[in-house]
């Protein structure tokens, strides 16, 4: 039935009743975007009536019929527009981006068209053009996730922040809010910061907290976060808490306590009551747990 309604709809034919109907079917809505599309091509001249003739033309020659003509090119009008729609919509999907979002407590890994691979952590979202991946390498990302590049033309990760350009390496980004990281595993990267560009080598790490950066080492091989843990080192509390809701799916709220003191440690990503102490011990801080919630509290709270 949805076929009769296409080739109807196409040809304008449709009834009031058969248009509304056709309008509640799941398909309509692709099928108008691919129509919105295709009306702003050209689609190449076509004489009908001259190719009915030379075709007619060469069917006499073999054996001489009487062919009824208007349903023929009836058919051809069809067909020229159902051409026209393919062309639309074979450029129309080339525009879309292809999106991976992590909820919360949750991580995802992907592969893209060269083979690089992408670990993206919990509550992250990476887009990028599959169709033009060839020409241009370019990832946007929210969130934080591990980057392993294949060899090739120049790799770009844009976050609202800044931008790092490789070749081929290893490498961590973190964009949170106003909190900018970027670790280096293998290789060499070059981070984009404003009106900053630094190359950033292997066992180095580039971060904006609050507009104020920091550059450090490690002598890790890999984000701590694959291996189920978070690390910080002198970041302002709230930036750890946030990360505990991401992995944990908990919202967190706080009584009588500075957020934005700084906390170097590691907590859990996989056992809950470790990370709870893990975080209040260091601050002598308190907690509650609620069903969907953890209330942390200085020592001293009424």
């Amino acid at each position: 039935m949805q076929e009769n309604y296409l080739a109807k709809w196409l040809n304008n034919e449709l009834t009031d009743e058969e248009l509304e109907a056709f309008k509640a079917t799941a398909e309509y809505a692709q099928y108008q975007k691919i129509k919105e599309t295709t009306d702003k091509l050209s689609p190449p001249e076509f004489d009908i009536d001259q190719a009915w003739m030379q075709l007619n033309s060469q069917r006499t020659e073999k054996a001489p019929k009487v062919i009824t003509l208007s349903p023929f090119k009836k058919f051809l009008r069809v067909a020229a527009v159902a051409a026209v729609l393919i062309v639309g919509s074979y450029f129309y999907l080339g525009t879309l981006n292809t999106q991976v979002t992590t909820q919360m407590a949750e991580r995802t890994e992907l592969t893209l068209p060269d083979n690089s691979e992408i670990i993206l952590n919990a509550d992250s979202k990476v887009t990028y053009n599959k169709k033009n991946w060839d020409n241009e390498r370019n990832v946007e990302l929210e969130g934080e996730a591990f980057f392993k590049v294949a060899k090739g033309k120049k790799f770009t990760v844009a976050t609202d922040l800044g931008d790092v350009a490789v070749l081929g390496t290893q490498f961590n980004v973190q964009q949170r809010d106003d909190y900018f990281k970027v670790t280096c595993f293998e290789g060499l990267v070059q981070v984009s910061y404003k009106d900053q560009i630094l190359k950033l080598p292997a066992g180095h790490s580039f971060a904006v907290v609050n507009g104020s950066i920091t550059k450090q080492s490690t002598t890790a091989t890999q984000p701590s976060w694959m291996q189920n843990e978070s690390t910080f080192n002198s970041v302002p509390l709230k930036y750890v808490l946030a990360e505990f809701e991401r992995q944990y799916d908990f919202k967190v709220e706080t009584k009588n306590v500075d957020t934005e003191q700084l906390f170097t440690g590691t907590f859990s990503n996989s056992d809950f009551n470790v990370a709870l102490e893990s975080i209040s011990t260091p601050l002598q801080l308190k907690y509650t747990v609620g069903t969907l919630n953890v209330v942390f509290y200085a020592e001293d709270t009424p």
